[in-house]
């Protein structure tokens, strides 16, 4: 694999596309980036590829394999952006990020809806996408694997012009890729060109698009079901057939970003995107187990899927004094409309009750019950209705954020609140349900030198939901709220970083699925009630020695059920919410040689549950 040489893994500033000034050391709220190094150091292909272990308290599912991501972080899912932009369209989505095309991943810990429009108050992470830097300089990366993992990537930089007024960055990746289980596989092609030019000394403009077009196994071979538990089959086994149509997915994603720096302390940022995804596949569940033992029925299910959003936001960041009092001011506006069209109501059975699958001596020729054969006639937006497959969602909001330093800059208060009206509709298509919020957000945090800070925070957060009850009713959003207190400490010039943070979080009106009504067909949700996640999380990362880095980090997690509503069942007063662990490590070490006819030569060892 060749890498050239890049940044570190420790940075102290965040993108532009989190619209914040302040360096990430003097924030009053825990943001913990991975790098382009720590990508390129630990090969990680995909957003489902260990990235998460450089994160603490992150953990995801393997429920959708490589399909979605799905981190939960502080007892829930964390919301998906992309270059500032919320990609949830739906629950599932968006796709895997290939990255091929990523510059860096952003995780804010806790409710970001002051600076990122709707978003849950357990965080979200930010995709930043590539983009030209001005230099002239190429990679090439080669990478061979187990399990028939064939891939390569191309990544170009430049100007196309003299002047280098109109600059470039063009990324390319294609890959086979195997599994563990047998007859599984992954195979995407990628393209990502990118064009910015410079319209005067004040003013860019960039065109950006993002291609990713995936051939993979139906959604749920991921599983293998067992009474006698963990470990039963051989680490090869699978339900799936051979001869099942691949599910395929074309993924597009535009954008169209302008800046102008009305001087060198204002600056406004407009961006308008464009997302189109569609998906024709399958997934795959059981649909009947035997009384006992482990022989089932395999069902397949269709999963066509269409996802389209367009989202625009506008946001002016400045820099003032009123007297000695500085002010960092942050002020824009956010919309989007998002439609989500999915048919899951047509499925298969491969096997009979006369000929069940028999995981401990299973076949895989020609299914007794032959191969599924759906009907595609119809429009995905007419099958969605007799599905109950639709999702739809409108917004926007404005915000007002200040950042007031006193005492030579020693102590910031930041205020801030946004105005969010949000419509959606969900399962059918009926009449929006409507719903507006005012969220406050309060933060402080003091440098008590410019290499160590303390801060304390205070978040709302306002995250419309989509959902049908079984009886009825309206859905209403999530509300919460977030106190958190942390430390965070610079060493040793900038080299090494560690953070540290203490922190509750309310969550009400939250929707989980119904277990009497939630087959795909029905898709109805219940009104959990309340609950409550608190915990204790350090992260470290940075340069120990010349060419020796590393990361580590640990977490506490306790998230449990507080209160119930009236109606919910499976869940009671103290249990504990599924998709977290109490205590997660996870230690990365690396080491390149620095000098020599091996300088660049790199060794790198992970350690994680």
């Amino acid at each position: 694999m060749v890498v050239g040489h890049k940044n570190g893994i420790n940075v102290n500033t965040a993108s532009n596309s989190l619209r914040v000034q302040t360096p990430l050391i003097e924030l009053s709220q825990n943001v913990q980036v991975v790098t382009s190094k720590v990508l390129a150091d630990q090969q990680i292909i995909s957003m489902s590829d260990g990235l998460i272990r450089n994160v603490s308290g992150t953990a995801r599912s393997e429920h959708w394999g490589d399909l979605y991501t799905n981190i939960v972080s502080r007892g829930s899912q964390i919301q998906a952006f992309r270059n500032g932009m919320n990609v949830v369209a739906s629950y599932w989505g968006p796709l895997t990020e290939d990255m091929s095309f990523v510059d860096r991943i952003e995780f804010v810990k806790g409710p970001a809806g002051f600076m990122l429009a709707n978003g849950d108050p357990s965080g979200l992470y930010n995709v930043v996408t590539k983009k030209p830097t001005g230099a002239t300089k190429g990679e090439v990366n080669f990478t061979l694997g187990s399990f028939d993992l064939y891939r390569g990537s191309l990544d170009l930089d430049g100007a196309l012009s003299k002047d280098k007024k109109l600059l470039y960055r063009f990324n390319v990746a294609a890959q086979n890729r195997g599994s563990q289980r047998d007859y599984e596989y992954n195979n995407r092609f990628v393209v990502a060109p990118v064009l910015s030019y410079q319209l005067d000394d004040k003013s860019k403009l960039t065109l950006e698009y993002n291609g990713q077009f995936a051939r993979m196994t139906e959604v749920g071979s991921y599983y293998v079901f067992s009474r006698k538990g963990y470990g039963t089959f051989p680490a090869n086994f699978t339900y799936t057939n051979p001869g099942l149509p691949p599910t395929r997915i074309n993924d597009h994603s535009g954008y169209l970003t302008f800046e102008h720096n009305f001087s060198d302390n204002w600056k406004l940022t407009a961006q308008g995107s464009y997302f189109g995804y569609d998906q024709k596949g399958m997934s795959s569940w059981p649909s009947y187990v035997a009384p006992s033992g482990d022989s089932l029925i395999r069902n397949i299910g269709i999963w066509d899927a269409k996802s389209t959003m367009a989202l625009g936001q506008v946001f002016l960041n400045g820099t003032f004094k009123t007297g000695s009092i500085r002010h960092r001011f942050l002020a824009g506006l956010d919309a989007a409309n998002k439609n989500y069209y999915a048919d899951w109501g047509q499925s298969h059975d491969l096997d009979t009750i006369g000929a069940l699958f028999d995981p401990y001596n299973p076949t895989y020729g020609t299914p007794v019950n032959g191969y599924p054969v759906f009907d595609r006639t119809r429009p995905i937006e007419e099958r969605a209705v007799a599905a109950g497959g639709i999702q739809k969602q409108r917004y926007s909001s404005i915000y007002v954020q200040d950042e007031i330093a006193f005492f030579q800059e020693k102590l910031r208060l930041t205020i801030a609140g946004r105005f969010t009206d949000v419509s959606q509709v969900y399962g059918v298509d009926v009449e929006y349900s409507k719903a507006q919020r005012f969220t406050p957000r309060v933060g402080l945090s003091y440098s008590i030198n410019k290499s160590f800070s303390a801060y304390a925070l205070y978040d709302q957060a306002f995250t419309p939901q989509a959902g049908r009850l079984f009886n009825g009713g309206k859905i209403k959003p999530i509300t919460g709220n977030n106190m958190e207190l942390g430390l965070k400490k610079n060493w040793f010039e900038d080299r090494w970083s560690t953070t540290l943070s203490v922190y509750r979080i309310l969550k009400q009106n939250e929707l989980t699925g119904d277990p009497v009504h939630s087959s795909p067909s029905q898709g109805y949700s219940m009104v959990l009630g309340e609950k409550i996640a608190r915990g204790v999380e350090f992260d470290a990362r940075g340069t120990i020695l010349p060419g020796f880095t590393a990361i580590a980090n640990y977490a506490f997690t306790d998230a449990q059920v507080t209160e119930v509503a009236e109606g919910a069942v499976g869940y009671t007063v103290g249990q504990l919410l599924p998709g977290y662990a109490k205590h997660t490590t996870n230690a990365w070490l690396g080491y390149e040689i620095q000098k020599g006819t091996l300088q660049g030569l790199g060794f790198n060892g992970v350690s994680h549950p």
